[in-house]
C-alpha cells in the first residue's frame, strides 16, 4: 500500500469538504503546525487554495479564460468573506448595502462590507478584493446573528 504524502491528504480533505473556507487548525490532526503550513503553501502555489488572511484559506479553481486561480465559491468573495467571519466566530451582520441587495435591489455593492460588534483586527482579502469591516457599538438590538 502506497503511503500518501501530507499534501495529498490535505488536498483530499479539501476536495471532500463542503466548506469553502479553511483554517490552518482544521488540519492539525494530520501533522504538526510547520508541516501543515508547508502543505498549504504548496497547494496555494499550485492553485488549489487562495490565502485570504492569517491562517485562512479558501478553495480555488482554475479560471477557464485566464488560466489563473480564482475563488471556487459560487457567491465569490462575498460568500467567502461571510463564511470566514462565521469560522472565526465573529459577531457580525451584513452592511446596509448588502441587506438591500439581498432584499431585491438591483444595485450590486462594489465592496464587501460587514458590521462587527466587539473586537476584530483581522484582515480578510485576496489579491483583488478586500473585506471592509465597520465596528459598531455593543448594542444587541442592532446586531442580529
Amino acid at each position: 500500500m502506497i503511503k500518501q504524502t501530507l499534501k495529498i491528504r490535505v488536498h483530499n480533505k479539501i476536495k471532500r469538504s463542503r466548506r469553502n473556507v479553511f483554517q490552518r487548525e482544521d488540519f492539525k490532526k494530520l501533522a504538526d503546525y510547520d508541516q501543515v503550513g508547508r502543505a498549504l503553501l504548496n497547494l496555494t502555489r499550485e492553485g488549489y487554495l487562495k490565502k485570504i488572511g492569517y491562517g485562512l484559506y479558501a478553495k480555488a479553481r482554475v479560471n477557464r479564460i485566464t488560466g489563473g486561480s480564482m475563488l471556487a465559491a459560487e457567491g465569490g468573495f462575498v460568500q467567502v468573506a461571510e463564511e470566514a467571519c462565521q469560522r472565526l466566530g465573529l459577531n457580525w451582520q451584513r452592511s446596509e448595502a448588502f441587506q438591500a441587495y439581498a432584499m431585491g435591489s438591483t444595485q450590486i455593492p462594489a465592496n464587501a462590507e460587514v458590521l462587527i460588534s466587539g473586537r476584530c483586527s483581522r484582515k480578510i482579502a485576496t489579491d483583488k478584493y478586500k473585506l471592509t469591516i465597520r465596528k459598531i457599538k455593543n448594542d444587541r438590538s442592532k446586531l442580529i446573528c
